[in-house]
């Protein structure tokens, strides 16, 4: 059972949960994020995600890592979908489990901010007047061409 994933069928979001049940928690906080409709007053029509997928997961098992190392009791499983997704469509899964709730809740929370500041998943909006590679999910960096190229990816 691997804990942090990239997939490209639909999330199985209670598979992801039972990734992190554990008798000695008494919490498990979850956050399912998904495609939506409207984005800074543009219409979304649906959504595609890239991702360099050796290095997205690495980095989302170190996310991973860093939660038990600032919550040392907790358990973490996170996936994250690429491909097409339409409105709607779930892109993300984090389940963690800790001993008390609020634990729970912020490391869930440290969960997808990390994702967006370190894991390589790209995504290209398509909207009713047209598309564009949003870049990085900060959405800070656009790339006019599509995704970056890693180094070690064939031409």
């Amino acid at each position: 059972m691997k804990e942090f994933k990239i997939v490209k069928e639909p999330i199985e979001i209670q598979h992801v949960i039972d990734q992190v049940v554990d008798p000695n928690c008494g919490a498990i906080s979850t956050f399912i994020g998904t495609v939506r409709e409207m984005t800074k007053e543009k219409k979304t029509l649906y959504l595609e995600y890239d991702a360099y997928v050796p290095m997205a997961e690495k980095e989302l098992k170190r996310i991973g890592d860093e939660i038990k190392e600032k919550w040392p009791d907790s358990k973490v499983a996170i996936t994250h979908r690429i491909g097409r997704l339409e409105i709607t469509d779930v892109a993300v899964v984090i389940a963690v489990s800790t001993p008390h709730r609020a634990a729970a809740f912020e490391a869930s929370r440290y969960a997808i901010e990390r994702i967006k500041e370190i894991v390589p998943i790209w995504k290209k909006e398509h909207w009713e007047n047209g598309e564009m590679w949003i870049g990085d999910q900060l959405e800070q960096h656009s790339y006019r061409d599509g995704k970056p190229k890693m180094e070690d990816e064939n031409d």
